[in-house]
Order: C-alpha cells, then sequence, then structure tokens
C-alpha cells in the first residue's frame, strides 16, 4: 500500500553567474562603526566560514557563496543520487538507527518475544542473511504468481485483486484512510489511481521519454525471465504489460493536475460507485478490508476508476496476468535474490537515476523495517537520540514563528478583513507536533519470525493495511503522525492543521540546542516556518482551520493572492538546473506550494529573528567570525539547501517532485527579499536583487 492519502497534500520540506570581489564579509553599512566583532571558541562547530567562497558576492549568487566550495569537496557517494544537508543529516540518523536494530538483532532471543525490540531485531536479522534469501530465489512469491496464473474468468480476476489489497499488497490502484475533505472529522477510505512503473504519466506518452520506456520493456523482459518464461513469452508478456500500463497512464491525471484537491476527493456511496463502476463489486472489496464505509468512500479520480472498470470487462486475461506477474516481480524484487535485486536496481537506481552502486545491505535491510515498523523503530530512537531540552528550545522557535506569522496576517495590505478573520481563526487553530507521537502505537498481534525474510515484510505490510483500515470510519486523531520520528523532514497536514517536526531534523545544521538565533532562524526557524505557511499556500488556503475543504476567501482576496503567486511561478519557470539540457526547466506550477513555503516561511523566520535580537542589543550588534547577525541567517537557510544531484534524477524530480532543485530553493527566496539585499549592501542590477515590478510578497 502506497503512503496515506493525506500525505499526497501533506506538504513537506523536502532538494554560472559572475561574481564581484568579495573582499570583506561586510560590504559596510552604516552600522560598521557600532558592530561589535564576537569570536566564538564554537563557531565553526556552528556555522564553518570556511566553507564560503569569498571570491563570489553573495549579491550574486548566495548559493554559490555559501556552498560551491563544499559542493566541489563532497562529491556524490556511488550508492547515492544526492548528496548535501539533508542526506548528511540522513545518514547520521540511519547510523543511529543501525545501532538500534543491530542491538535487536543480538537480544531479540534474549527479550520478551512480544517486545518491539524483539520483533524488529527478528525482522532485521532475517533482512541481513543473504545467504537464505539468495537460496530461496522466486519461491516467496510462487504462490502469488500461482494464484494469478490459475485466473480463468473475470469472477476470479476481481476476487484476486481484491484479496490483494487485503494481504497488504494492493495492485492496479491506491487505498488509503485519511480526513473527509467536507468533513475532516470523520475518516474514510480513498481509492486513487495508480498501477503505474515509471515516474509520471507523460512517461508513457511523450517522445522525450522513448528511452525509458525501451529501457523498462527491457527490464520487464529480465523480470519475467527470471521467475522462468522463455525469452518468447517474456518478450510478449513485456509488451502486453507496457500496453496495459499505458492504457492506464493515459488515463492518469498529471503531477500538477493531482495538486487541485478537487482532484483527489470524490465522493460516493456504494450505490453510486456500483453505477459508475458496474464491473467492480466495491462493496465486496471493503468487506474484504474490513474498512466502514457505510456512508461512502472517496472515488478519488473518476476518469482513471472509468478505464479500470472498462479493462475489468475487455481487456484480455492474458494481458490482465501479464501485468499483474511483472508486478508481483517488481514490488517483491528488493526482498528476493540477488538476481531481482540487480535487475531492479540496474533499471530504477541506474537507468533512471545515474546511481551506480547499491546501497550497503544493511541500509536495504533497514529501509524494510521503516516501511513495516517505523514507528516501533521511532520508539527506541527517540530514547536514545532525543533529548528533552531540544523539544523545549524547538518548542520556543516554534512560538516565535508562528507569532510572526500571527503579526504577517494581521497587517498584510492586501487582504479584506472578511478574510483576515478566516485566515487568523485558522492561524488559531494551529497544532504544532514536535519529535514524536504522544501515545504510540500497539503493535500487539504482528508475528515476526527469526528466519524469514519474505514472509516478515509481507506480515508487516498485511499488518499495517489492517491498521488504516480500522481507522476508516472512526473519528480524526489529531495527535497521529504521518512521518516516523528519525525522519529528516517535516510537514503540514491540511486535513488536520498539524505542523509536524519530526526529532531526526531537530539537530545540526538545522538546528542547534545552544547555538546563536540567527542560524538556528536560518535553518530550523525556516523549517518551522515553512510548514506553518503551508497552511495559506495554494493547496493548504483551500482548507480552513478545521481541516475541511473550504472557501474561505472573497473573490478579490482570491484574485490577488493569485496574482502574487503567479509571479512566483514565472520566476522558477526560469530556472534550469541541467548544464546540458538548457531547455528543461523546472515546473513553476508544480513547485508552487513548497516555493510559496520557502518564501513566507524565510520572511516568517527573518521576523522572528528581529523580535528575538529586539531583547539582545548587545548580541544583535555582534559579528560572529566576522559576520552580522542577518547575514549568519540568510547563510544558514542557504546552508540548508547545500547539496547536488545526479542529472538523470534531477531530471526525473523535475517530472515528478513538487519541490524545486536545492540550489534554486537557496536563491529563490531570499532574492525576493529587501531584507537580504540590506544584509548584504546588495544593489539594483544584482543577480540576487529581483527588480520591483518581477519581487514576490505574499504575506
Amino acid at each position: 500500500m502506497n503512503e496515506n492519502l493525506s500525505q499526497r497534500i501533506v506538504l513537506a520540506l523536502g532538494l554560472v553567474i559572475s561574481g564581484v570581489a568579495w573582499a570583506t564579509p561586510d560590504t559596510g553599512s552604516s552600522q560598521n562603526s557600532k558592530t561589535t566583532e564576537l569570536k566564538l571558541s564554537t563557531a565553526s562547530h556552528i556555522f564553518d566560514t570556511g566553507d564560503l567562497d569569498t571570491r563570489i558576492s553573495a549579491c550574486q549568487n548566495l548559493n554559490t557563496f555559501v556552498n560551491a566550495r563544499w559542493i566541489a569537496a563532497h562529491p556524490i557517494p556511488d550508492d547515492k543520487i544526492r548528496w548535501g544537508s539533508f542526506d548528511k543529516l540522513a545518514e547520521k540518523s540511519l547510523d543511529d538507527q543501525h545501532a538500534i536494530v543491530t542491538q535487536a538483532a543480538s537480544e531479540a532471543n534474549h527479550v520478551d518475544a512480544d517486545s518491539i525490540e524483539a520483533k524488529i531485531g527478528h525482522l532485521f536479522a532475517s533482512g541481513m542473511d543473504e545467504q537464505a534469501i539468495d537460496k530461496a530465489g522466486d519461491t516467496p512469491i510462487k504462490p502469488r504468481l500461482a494464484k494469478i496464473n490459475g485466473i480463468r474468468n473475470r469472477k476470479q480476476l476481481a476476487h484476486y485483486l481484491i484479496q490483494s489489497f487485503a494481504d497488504g499488497q494492493g495492485q492496479v490502484f491506491d487505498l488509503d484512510a485519511s480526513p473527509d475533505y467536507k468533513n475532516a472529522t470523520r475518516i474514510i477510505a480513498y481509492v486513487y489511481q495508480g498501477g503505474l512503473g515509471l515516474p509520471t504519466p507523460e512517461y508513457y506518452t511523450d517522445k522525450a521519454y522513448a528511452d525509458q520506456r525501451a529501457a523498462y520493456v527491457d527490464y520487464m523482459k529480465k523480470s519475467f525471465r527470471l521467475i522462468g518464461e522463455s525469452d518468447q513469452q517474456a518478450t510478449a508478456d513485456a509488451q502486453q504489460a507496457m500496453a496495459f500500463e499505458t492504457d492506464l497512464a493515459r488515463h492518469s491525471l498529471s503531477q500538477i493536475e493531482m495538486r487541485n484537491p478537487d482532484n483527489q476527493y470524490h465522493f460516493v456511496t456504494l450505490d453510486e460507485a456500483a453505477k459508475a463502476n458496474p464491473h467492480f463489486d466495491w462493496a465486496a472489496f471493503f468487506k474484504a478490508q474490513h474498512a466502514d464505509i457505510k456512508q461512502g468512500f472517496s472515488l478519488s479520480e473518476p476518469k482513471f476508476f472509468a478505464e479500470f472498470d472498462r479493462l475489468l470487462a475487455q481487456a484480455p486475461l492474458d494481458q490482465w496476468q501479464a501485468y499483474l506477474r511483472f508486478h508481483t516481480v517488481d514490488d517483491a524484487a528488493p526482498l528476493l535474490s540477488k538476481p531481482f535485486r540487480d535487475n531492479h536496481f540496474a533499471f530504477y537506481g541506474t537507468t533512471l537515476n545515474g546511481q551506480p552502486q547499491q546501497k550497503a545491505r544493511w541500509k536495504q535491510v533497514l529501509n524494510s523495517v521503516n516501511s513495516g515498523m517505523g514507528q516501533a523503530l521511532g520508539q527506541l530512537y527517540v530514547k536514545q537520540y532525543f533529548p528533552q531540552d531540544a523539544k523545549a528550545r524547538a518548542l520556543k522557535l516554534v512560538d516565535n514563528v508562528r507569532a510572526a506569522l500571527k503579526t504577517r496576517l494581521k497587517n498584510v495590505d492586501w487582504m479584506s478583513e472578511a478574510t483576515r478573520q478566516k485566515a487568523l481563526d485558522k492561524w488559531s487553530k494551529f497544532l504544532p507536533k514536535i519529535g514524536y507521537p504522544e501515545t504510540w502505537r500497539s503493535w500487539d498481534g504482528l508475528s515476526i519470525s527469526p528466519d524469514n525474510y519474505y514472509a516478515n515484510v509481507e506480515a508487516a505490510a498485511r499488518f499495517n493495511h489492517d491498521y488504516e483500515m480500522d481507522y476508516v470510519g472512526q473519528h480524526r486523531d489529531r495527535q497521529r503522525w504521518g512521518m516516523t520520528p528519525q525522519t529528516v523532514n517535516a510537514y503540514y497536514n491540511p486535513t488536520d492543521n498539524t505542523i509536524n517536526f519530526p526529532a531526526a531534523i531537530l539537530q545540526p545544521p538545522f538546528f542547534y540546542a545552544h547555538g546563536d538565533d540567527a542560524v538556528n532562524y536560518g535553518g530550523i526557524g525556516a523549517v518551522i516556518g515553512h510548514e506553518s505557511s503551508h497552511g495559506y499556500d495554494d493547496q493548504g488556503s483551500q482548507f480552513d482551520g478545521n481541516g475541511n475543504q473550504k472557501n474561505w476567501w472573497t473573490q478579490a482576496d482570491r484574485k490577488a493572492f493569485d496574482e502574487r503567486t503567479q509571479k512566483l511561478v514565472d520566476q522558477f519557470d526560469q530556472y534550469a538546473p541541467i548544464a546540458d539540457k538548457p531547455d528543461l526547466h523546472v515546473k513553476g506550477r508544480l513547485t508552487l506550494g513548497e516555493n510559496i513555503a520557502d518564501l513566507d516561511g524565510l520572511t516568517l523566520a527573518y521576523d522572528a529573528l528581529q523580535k528575538a535580537l529586539a531583547d539582545k542589543p548587545k548580541e544583535a550588534r555582534m559579528k560572529i567570525d566576522g559576520y552580522t547577525q542577518d547575514q549568519r541567517f540568510f547563510m544558514s537557510w542557504a546552508r540548508v539547501w547545500r547539496g547536488h544531484m545526479r542529472p538523470k534524477a534531477q531530471e526525473v524530480r523535475l517530472n515528478s517532485d513538487p519541490h524545486a532543485p536545492m540550489q534554486f530553493r537557496a536563491i529563490g527566496a531570499p532574492s525576493n527579499m529587501d531584507a537580504f539585499s540590506r544584509a548584504f549592501s546588495c544593489q539594483p542590477g544584482d543577480a540576487m536583487v529581483r527588480p520591483k515590478n518581477k519581487q514576490v510578497e505574499i504575506w
């Protein structure tokens, strides 16, 4: 089962211009004579100014000034598609988790068998037994393949699809539990488009991706041969499966269309669903999932499900079987023997993303532990790696940044009073969540054996599917988390109006429990501002403070908002990240929500910093390592987005990722802010100073 439906609109953080000589860190403001120089013995541990390329002016390119030297000195590791601040911290989190699961595996036979330590230990140890896994070959998936091969009529086909979801291994479309867009206090079931192996629907039809399509078909052929098919049969099955997927793709919405909440929600009763899809029994489907859908569910993309229904009635059974066999192999490949793993990586890792080398085995298995028991692992993670003083200071930063947002909402000059009051009402209902869940979920009933990796992953998938389906029909729980504590990221969920900051991101370089305000506000403060601002971006602004999709804007205010955000679309449409493909641009409309959150989040964090420094006048005038507080603030922001990505992977992300490339996130927001220009004494005409008629200010 794919990620939670709410995660599809949950808005998560986390991706050569000529310069002039940069003689001194501060180019000279009227405050220079009154500024006290401060050298901190720990400064290099908080912000290493030795990384700065002082040959480049921050006014020409803040990203180059802050990050170019570091990037040049830190090539992307062979087992990764990118490397930067997020990735370095994520690697630390993986090392911390590795220590936990290794200890759990060593002690699994000596602790309570029903404890999460024992279950995590057995899951990890079984995945590390490569000898047993390689010896098993495709044996773990033979029962499922036999069921597919045994389908003789369309009734049996529908039954197989229904049961595959009940087993936690659904195919063709996706299923989840999430708040009702129109009545967010209740949890309903959502089904939505899926079933594709290439990154987006466009990959199946656009001429630009002919090579990727050919490689995908070749990958399919190899997958079929690995389960014993002849070359002739494998070729025929690959063509059948590809034709089936291409048909699904032609009836799927694009990534940009999927950003519209109206395209993610289509509530129907069971009777209405039966009329829309007469060849699929939705009542039987949800009965098998043990999901309470008496009032109805969301049949989220009617165009896709109309085609799904037609395929059930008309597509040849052997084509269905080829498609289902391939995706059974494809889904299971990372859990199977080396030939399956290598085949899977060769396409998804190397061909699509340019990654030369697979991750270490322990990282691959740790991914399965996180997929299957991520919250349980998080429970152990926070015990060892998340100090309470970090949570306390993070809460203070959240309060300060949110206060800055309230001030902005009160004073924005283009918004009417009627809309302003609704915006403030939404602000008052924000729920910040820091670090980890207040109540940990139970893992009672999940059985994990010490020696069967595939069966363990399968059991966890079924257990988690049941957990999600049990949520359907219940009252919304705003304390429920959509990310694990060990995840280096943060998110805003519009259907419960929460801002969420997992424990793993609350550490350097984003957050220093004992660091200076400028670096913290430029790092985690901007992250807090980013997630808070998602409540008012192009998607989040369509939901009210109670989490309902509801228009709380006047027509004139919405028009003013759209005019301002269109400038941001135009700005990011101009960015082209791949040197040898200058015509391949960022999609400003796809990345709009994240770009709004970056701009407004950085603005809010700056406001909060100024208020914090106003109470510390001596500190406000200090320089640290030659840089003012404002300069360190923007430098800290740029460092958050330090990193680089393989060109193939970048191309995939340009088509599928709502986040702009990292280098443009570093410069995009600051170039719209007068505060940045003042901090570095930039002049009109400098590359980082956008003309007034193109400068974007929203809140």
